[in-house]
Formats: C-alpha cells, structure tokens, sequence
C-alpha cells in the first residue's frame, strides 16, 4: 500500500526564519552591488560621494552587509537559530543608530553613514526585535484517527 503521509518532506519553516532569510539574502545582495559603486579602495573612507540610493556607504560598510546577510542565510536555518539573527540585529544595529548619532559628519565616520542610514538601523533594530521575540504557533497538528 502506498504512504499517503508526508515522509522525506521537509518541514515548513516558522515566520522567523523566513524573515532572517530574506532580510540575509537582501543584505547579502546591498553588499555586494555596494563593491560596484565604492570598488575596494579608500577602505574606511568618509568620502561623501559613494552613496548607494540614497545610504552613503565605504568598502568597509559594503563588508558588514555582506557578514549580516551571510548570517542572516546561516542563521535562518533553524527557529533558534533565527531568533539569535534576530537579536544580533536588534543590539547590533541599535548600536549602529548610536554610532550613527555621534558620528555623522564628523572626520573619523569610518562607516560612512547618513541620517537616512539611521533610519534603516533603527528599522533594522525593529525587526530584529521582531524576529527575536514575535510569537510562533509551534504546535505540530497530528493526524486525528476516528
């Protein structure tokens, strides 16, 4: 008799992971079309110009959205791995919102942020705290047998 259940299939993944996966896949890809606007040299500049849309960005910056979106992919992989993605963007970037206070127009910006760059960090910090502690019906719905 054939198997009418689910074996081999793999399991559906909680809104979290999926929120760490897209949020990593699109971190991934800003830091990678970032290298096509600063190129790899002036490292850590605080160079005005190189700005992708309307967010300034360094090679230097271009480097930590590619390490996040790396995590972020990583990470997504399970629940807990995804709530910890979570919670390293919410401290993460709500320390970037910070530095991004203190930092903007001043000489030694190594990340070359901007006052819509804070925008983002704290966006970013939101959602974060939103994958990290945003509520997951983990019930597993089994089969009722009559």
């Amino acid at each position: 008799m054939a198997s009418t259940g689910s074996a081999g299939a793999r399991p559906a993944k909680a809104w979290p992971q999926t929120l760490s996966l897209v949020f990593g896949v699109v971190y991934l890809l800003v830091g990678i079309v970032g290298f096509f606007v600063t190129g790899f040299d002036s490292f850590a500049d605080n160079a005005q110009d190189e700005m992708l849309l309307i967010f300034m960005i360094n090679p230097l910056h271009n480097i930590v959205h590619i390490v996040i979106g790396l995590a972020g992919i990583a990470l997504s992989r399970t629940l807990a791995g995804a709530r910890t993605y979570g919670w390293l963007l919410a401290v993460g970037y709500a320390a970037a919102f910070v530095y991004g206070l203190i930092a903007i127009g001043q000489s030694w910006d190594f990340l070359n942020v901007n006052a819509a760059d804070n925008v983002l960090h704290v966006a970013t910090a939101i959602v974060g705290l939103v994958i990290a502690l945003g509520p997951v019906n983990d019930r597993i719905a089994r089969p009722t047998h009559a």
